[in-house]
């Protein structure tokens, strides 16, 4: 039987290694072209899958775009803003 420490210590690297992840979120103003647009030009998505993107965020009100370490994601939701979108990041649920 593991020491309570030892738990303590397991639940606390399986915090720390959960990756966190970037939504978009819908807003009205951005148009949908120039959110794919965003999402093929700064992540480097091919067309297909920006568009895919894009039509979450439109159709459902939000989409992961990014999943990392927390400082790659902090770095990602700064330059969604500086495009001009909504943008978060949270611990991924996975």
């Amino acid at each position: 039987m593991p020491r309570l420490d030892e738990a303590i210590d397991t639940i606390e690297r399986v915090s720390l290694d959960s990756p966190w992840v970037t939504i978009v979120w819908n807003d009205p103003v951005n148009l949908m072209s120039y959110v794919a647009w965003v999402f093929r030009s700064y992540f480097g998505f091919p067309a297909e899958e920006a568009e895919r993107r894009m039509l979450m965020v439109h159709n459902d009100g939000r989409a992961i775009v990014a999943s990392g370490g927390r400082e790659e994601m902090e770095r990602h939701v700064e330059a969604m803003h500086d495009f001009g979108l909504w943008a978060t990041l949270s611990r991924s649920e996975s």
